[in-house]
């Protein structure tokens, strides 16, 4: 019986690359599909989808997704990219069990952790960077539960992968675009999404890397919003207020909308060079009204649609990970190319 184990030790892939290849799944290079499909023509492999998606149902595979969305429409992509992918594999038996929140609390993060534990085989989760929430990770994956980390990872856990973008390059990016659009001298303020989260300090971290070699470039103030537009407003004014000499504003997270209002409100929107992260709908309309210079895309919609691949591949097929990060490549948008 020709298998894709067979195959893919003939091809020198791994098993999920020939998986990928044989259903017309996620992204592999021309050359190395071409390889996989001749080899399983040569091996006169035939798969058997009903068979499988009855194999599949019998194990009944339920994938919780916790995600910090509420109030944050940078996830409303992650979601439709999860939703769509999970459409295709119901005929696998898999169910979704969705849980959200609304910022960065590591109790109600914890609790609804606890409350899925015994309900699912794999969890994807966007992470609050705690001891509290790591160690329940470890918790759920010594008890066998697959863990993807999506859109932000984790320090120091067993998780099995990451799907997102690497924040530090996007920090870096971030400050090396400023170098090419910024006034000679630029004095910066700040507006950060959480510190409870890893990548939003990784980004930070970035971002004050690429640009200390400026001396005439100074961060003036830093303040968190927890990506939330009410208390993106309320920072962004008052810090605004505070210094007058700003004249770049750095948005690391959500809360960009929040943040751009409040500059319309102080009619300082011709005053500063402005760059933020992502493009949902409200941003785009900042940029249309020539408020905000650039944003850097992370692919949110491929995010969550790898997310549910691996896990599937994993629960149906028995697939291992074969990396611990799947990264999406960072990409500067301007209002030309959105």
């Amino acid at each position: 019986m020709v298998t894709i184990k067979k195959i893919a030790d003939l091809c020198g892939v791994s098993r999920g690359t020939v998986d990928r290849v044989i259903n017309n799944r996620g992204n592999v290079k021309p050359e190395t599909k071409e390889l996989v499909l001749n080899m399983a023509k040569q091996l006169g492999y035939k798969p058997n989808p009903a068979g499988k998606a009855l194999s599949a149902r019998k194990k009944h595979p339920v994938v919780g997704v916790l995600l910090s969305s509420e109030g944050n429409p940078f996830f409303d992509e992650v979601i439709r990219g999860i939703k769509l992918a999970a459409e295709k594999y119901e005929i696998y038996g898999l169910e979704v069990i969705w849980r959200n929140m609304r910022g960065y609390d590591v109790s109600s993060q914890y609790k609804i952790m606890e409350e899925l534990k015994d309900k699912v085989n794999a969890l994807i989760i966007n992470p609050v960077n705690d001891a509290v929430i790591a160690r329940e990770i470890d918790k759920f994956v010594d008890s066998g539960i697959f863990v993807v980390t999506i859109n932000n990872d984790i320090d120091k856990t067993k998780r099995h992968c990451y799907v997102g973008s690497d924040y530090v390059n996007g920090g870096e990016t971030a400050g090396a675009l400023l170098k090419m659009i910024a006034p000679p001298k630029s004095d910066i303020g700040i507006i950060m999404g959480s510190s409870k989260i890893l990548g939003h300090k990784q980004r930070l971290a970035g971002f004050e890397y690429k640009i200390r070699d400026n001396k005439n470039f100074k961060i003036v103030d830093i303040k968190e919003n927890n990506d939330d537009d009410i208390c993106s407003y309320d920072v962004t004014k008052k810090m605004l207020e505070t210094y007058p000499q700003i004249n770049v504003l750095f948005i690391v997270a959500a809360g960009v909308y929040g943040a751009c209002r409040a500059v319309l409100s102080l009619g300082k929107q011709k005053d500063l060079t402005i760059l933020a992260f992502d493009t949902v709908p409200t941003t785009v309309e900042m940029m249309k009204q020539h408020v905000i210079k650039a944003v850097i895309y992370q692919h949110p919609y491929r995010q969550g649609q790898r997310a549910m691949q691996v896990v599937f591949e994993y629960l149906v097929n028995g697939i291992e990970p074969d990396k611990t990060k799947h990264i999406m490549k960072n990409e500067i948008k301007i209002l030309e190319n959105l």
